[in-house]
């Protein structure tokens, strides 16, 4: 499974220009895609060494998902999105893992993907995706970060057993494990993005912050970014 990879991680908010600030002015990120639709939208940013995150948010009717997540927790961490090499394998391989795959939508040739319900995945929604190019290839215009931009590490999250998290990230998902401190990594050949796992068999499952480092200090907060509902924690 060398070809699955950890593509980005997303973050719901009412409106992507509440990023601005943050990902761009201080954390030096350069806006590297997106798109507006109905029910959401996107726009994504990329940062020193190609890691990205992804914003999302809102549009259209307001019973649409993002606007009940938004209403149920406010602002935060939304999903993970892995890119496979065939969207049918990894349907296959979660079910026998004992996964039930939801939201299965193959209308766009060219994106292909299904989720992991946040009960069955730690917390946190997880989007595959089979991705092929189009013909037309891709006309937004990329600008790289800034020089002094801040490099994504990757997202921390809380789970309440190694084995779950050996099978969802390892098993599943392709992510070479390892121990790092108290903590599992899990790392992709192709994403310079790891996925951290806190083993605590007593706490609630799901995304705790996202871990970056700078060579500047960022003076983030300690808890969780205003507007966000999500720590930015530099290491």
């Amino acid at each position: 499974m060398a070809e699955v990879k950890l593509d980005h991680v997303a973050i719901g908010l009412p409106r992507w220009q509440d990023a601005v600030e943050l990902f761009e002015e201080r954390l030096g990120g350069a806006r590297s895609g997106g798109y507006d639709g109905v029910p959401f939208g996107f726009r994504h940013w990329e940062f020193a060494g190609g890691g990205r995150l992804e914003i999302v948010y809102p549009m259209g009717p307001p019973d649409g998902f993002l606007h009940r997540f938004l209403a149920n927790g406010g602002p935060r961490v939304h999903h993970a999105t892995f890119k496979v090499p065939s969207l049918d394998e990894a349907i296959a391989r979660a079910a026998a893992l004992g996964y039930d795959v939801v939201g299965v939508d193959r209308r766009e040739p060219h994106w292909q993907e299904a989720f992991l319900h946040p009960k069955q995945a730690q917390g946190i929604v997880v989007q595959l995706v089979e991705q092929k190019p189009r013909a037309r290839g891709d006309d937004w215009p990329v600008a790289p970060p800034r020089g002094d931009a801040a490099r994504m590490r990757g997202l921390r999250l809380s789970a309440r057993s190694a084995e779950a998290a050996r099978r969802q990230w390892g098993e599943l998902l392709g992510g070479s494990g390892s121990s790092q401190g108290d903590a599992l990594c899990f790392r992709w050949p192709q994403s310079p993005l790891v996925i951290l796992v806190d083993v605590r068999p007593d706490a609630p499952e799901g995304p705790l912050w996202l871990e970056l480092d700078a060579p500047r200090d960022l003076a983030l907060p300690k808890s969780v970014y205003p507007g966000f509902g999500t720590r930015f924690v530099q290491v």
